[in-house]
């Protein structure tokens, strides 16, 4: 008969990993040392490779646990997962998740309402801001999980989503006729901001920043003035706006990737459930 991977096993196997000590492991878990081991043991004969190294400190992952903490942390994701929806109660807790506003306006109705009817008494925490001040809030751990842009040539195979930035103006406002063209940009370390700037100085063609918001409705409030042109996420130009892209005046502008940042390296089950979700959904949208 083959042998299998235990639920209650892994979880233990995970508990221990996190906190790299069998005596602190087996106090959480409210179980003896000694039975604790006899666990880690036990797994230990199930995959038929050693899964720690004992050293003075407590214990460290050998090459095999760490190939082995991977599928744990998703087979209990999963369980977990499978046995909420089943049971109808879904996870419970709180996610603090940062997200900047052109994202927020489109993508987050369509993941908040799919995610609370599977997760109910999940609460979701949400802050919108640019990106590089989301990665200030990752840094200084007040977020979980935040959804940030990458340039279009960074070097990261987990992009969920690339979108092209464009350049968008209000009804009627011919960017030709502006020497030089008033820009209505987000922060100086911003990507829409950076890639504007660049494609200009490289096209030799005149422009000030007239105006400056962090947020997308200051930005599009700029815009509908008539008195500037801004460069967004295509996704997320309003109806009433009109993308100028292909105008003989603005040159090209790059797309950016989407992707993650999760707070810590082993985030927890509601956060990597919703972090999934949100993979899934980005996907299909």
């Amino acid at each position: 008969m083959s042998l299998s991977l235990e639920i209650d096993l892994l979880r233990t196997f995970t508990i221990v990993a996190e906190v790299r000590a069998l005596s602190r492991a087996a106090s959480r878990i409210g179980r003896t040392q000694s039975a604790l081991s006899q666990q880690m043991k036990r797994l230990e004969e199930i995959v038929d490779q050693p899964l720690f190294q004992r050293t003075g400190r407590g214990v460290v992952l050998t090459n095999p646990g760490e190939r082995l903490l991977i599928h744990a942390q998703r087979i209990l994701r999963l369980h977990d997962e499978a046995m909420a929806d089943l049971s109808g109660k879904g996870l419970s807790g709180t996610i603090r998740f940062g997200c900047p506003d052109d994202y927020a306006a489109v993508f987050l109705p369509h993941l908040l309402r799919q995610f609370s009817s599977q997760h109910p008494h999940a609460l979701v925490e949400v802050i919108c801001a640019p990106t590089p001040r989301l990665l200030e809030q990752i840094e200084m751990h007040a977020l979980d999980l935040a959804m940030i842009s990458l340039p279009e040539d960074a070097a990261n195979g987990d992009i969920i989503r690339r979108e092209p930035l464009v350049w968008v103006g209000y009804a009627g406002v011919d960017a030709a006729r502006f020497d030089p063209l008033p820009l209505a940009l987000s922060d100086p370390d911003t990507l829409d901001h950076i890639a504007a700037c660049q494609a200009l100085r490289r096209a030799g063609r005149a422009y000030r920043v007239a105006y400056a918001s962090s947020s997308l409705a200051g930005l599009t409030a700029l815009v509908r003035s008539g008195q500037a042109v801004a460069v967004i996420t295509q996704t997320a130009v309003a109806p009433d706006l009109h993308i100028l892209n292909g105008e003989p005046a603005l040159p090209p502008l790059p797309s950016i990737g989407i992707t993650l940042k999760f707070e810590r390296e082993r985030p927890s089950h509601l956060t990597t459930a919703f972090a999934e979700h949100i993979r899934l959904t980005l996907s299909l949208l």
